[in-house]
């Protein structure tokens, strides 16, 4: 195994670029794979179990976090989302890095997890409050109040910026993608993602002779 994976987590607030960006990424590297969601709400219509989200109960989703299987978990409108730790382990120790679209708080759970040691974390910033709203507006998905919420929103995600690795603004979508591969390219040879290092080393230290 040349190396481990890396678990990158890609937080904004919405309409800073986040997802454009992540899908960059994928295209850029298509070894690259979302971490797939547990939730418990039901599946709609074309929906995967194992694809688009693990569909579990409530009780199988309690039983998870209570049994430390979830790197981050929220309830949201009624529902438990979370991530499932076993299969980004899995991915990890394969050499396969998985990336995350998550908020803060998601961030922050899985930084302070036991897979901590092979967290990427990156925060994306716009380069201001009029260009976040006029990327909102420009997207025609949401109505006004919806816009307005997201932007309340907002100001809670930018005030955790600096509790991530890197920090991006994203002024333009081509350099900003550029400094995330050149982010990502050089964590993958980080000493603690190389574990071949040591016998690679210890390989080299024998080729001396016998130095005592």
């Amino acid at each position: 195994m040349p190396r481990r994976g890396l678990l990158i987590i890609l937080s904004s607030p919405s309409g800073a670029g986040k997802s454009t960006l992540a899908g960059r990424l994928r295209a850029w590297d298509a070894s690259l794979q979302f971490s797939v969601s547990a939730t418990t709400r039901a599946p709609r219509e074309g929906e995967i179990d194992g694809k688009d989200y693990f569909f579990v109960s409530v009780a199988d989703f309690q039983d998870q976090v209570a049994d430390g299987g979830m790197l981050e978990h929220a309830r949201v409108f009624g529902n438990y989302y979370g991530s499932p730790k076993a299969p980004v382990a899995a991915a990890i120790d394969a050499g396969r890095d998985v990336l995350f679209d998550i908020d803060w708080q998601g961030a922050q759970q899985i930084s302070n997890s036991d897979l901590q040691k092979h967290v990427l974390s990156i925060f994306i910033l716009p380069p201001s409050i009029t260009e976040l709203r006029r990327r909102l507006e420009s997207r025609g998905q949401d109505s006004a109040d919806v816009i307005e919420d997201r932007m309340q929103k907002s100001w809670d995600e930018i005030s955790h910026w600096d509790g991530y690795d890197y920090v991006l603004v994203n002024d333009d979508l081509d350099s900003t993608e550029a400094q995330l591969r050149t982010i990502i390219s050089a964590e993958r040879l980080r000493r603690s993602q190389q574990p071949q290092l040591v016998d690679h080393v210890r390989s080299l230290q024998s080729q001396f002779g016998d130095k005592t």
